[in-house]
């Protein structure tokens, strides 16, 4: 195992915007937004020292919850195969993929080519979904997801590694004599597990290189990262694991319009103060997501950021 981040140090990255728009967290602007604007962001994001740039995961969302999640949402294989060509430094991490609605097989392939394409820098972060229909759509057990995506990680570590001619024996997947190339770049893809249920978590300490939380507040991360602890001591799982938390929503100085009763405010250093908390519990790597208006806001605040909070999350 190795790790994507250097130990001891508060890495920053951010979920791009467009590419998928859940009312939670989409800004009004991006909605007519398109490919130009996804290319201009993450590119202010590898200028800005971004650790990496993420995409989510829908094949299709169901009618009746189309209100709160919207339809747009962008393949993560297509997009991140995009981003790897226009962009240089940046880690690209699926957040997170659904692994279970494809054959593993058809995974390694698709994801061995984004590394190889980006000269290795994939993350793959990945997740056992929740929209039913889309599971039923495609013939996949619902009920079984979890089941269904471990064994499917236990496949791709197989299928994703050196070897031309993976092999694999599963309940449910089995494969030998099949060659892929190109092989990933890497020797091994980092899996970052997301969720924060506690067959998430388990899965994150038994088959993860690293943790992304759903949403945890920080007073809970503490005992969420013990427990990973604890299951991998209790599986004989050594190595590193990197932990993820994601933020509250940032505004670099003050934003003269009404960003939120949530939304962390003000000067570099009183930012930088508020997200060491992080770093302070045992946090690697932080998911920041700015307030904004327009394309341009936003890449104002990525590039304040970068230049201003950045240098001081480790000081």
């Amino acid at each position: 195992m190795a790790r994507v981040f250097p130990e001891g140090r508060l890495v920053y990255g951010m979920q791009l915007p467009i590419q998928s728009q859940s009312t939670i967290y989409a800004e009004p602007w991006e909605a007519t937004a398109g490919a130009a604007d996804l290319a201009a962001v993450a590119r202010a994001a590898d200028r800005a020292g971004f650790g990496y740039v993420a995409t989510c995961d829908h094949v299709a969302i169901p009618r009746h919850m189309a209100g709160p999640m919207s339809t747009i949402w962008y393949d993560p294989v297509a997009t991140l195969s995009f981003l790897a060509g226009i962009t240089e430094n940046v880690r690209l991490l699926s957040h997170v993929a659904i692994l279970g609605l494809r054959h593993p097989l058809l995974s390694a392939k698709q994801y061995a080519t984004v590394d190889h394409l980006s000269g290795g820098r994939l993350i793959l972060g990945v997740g056992a979904g929740h929209v039913k229909e889309e599971f039923e759509v495609l013939g996949v057990d619902f009920a079984r997801r979890g089941a269904v995506l471990d064994e499917t990680l236990d496949a791709l570590r197989a299928a994703l590694g050196p070897e031309e001619y993976p092999e694999f024996e599963g309940e449910l997947f089995s494969f030998k004599d099949l060659g892929q190339l190109p092989r990933p770049v890497q020797s091994r893809i980092p899996v970052w597990v997301g969720g924060s249920s506690p067959a998430a978590v388990r899965r994150a300490a038994v088959r993860g290189d690293g943790w992304l939380p759903q949403g945890d507040p920080l007073d809970r991360l503490p005992a969420q990262i013990a427990r990973i602890r604890e299951l991998r001591a209790e599986a004989g799982v050594t190595g590193p694991v990197e932990f993820g938390a994601i933020t509250a929503p940032l505004y670099v100085g003050e934003p003269g319009w009404d960003t939120g009763r949530r939304t962390l405010t003000g000067k570099a250093e009183a930012l930088a103060e508020s997200l060491r908390a992080y770093k302070a519990i045992g946090i690697d790597q932080i998911q920041v997501r700015f307030r904004n208006r327009d394309r341009a806001e936003l890449i104002d605040q990525i590039t304040a950021f970068g230049s201003e909070v950045g240098p001081l999350l480790n000081d």
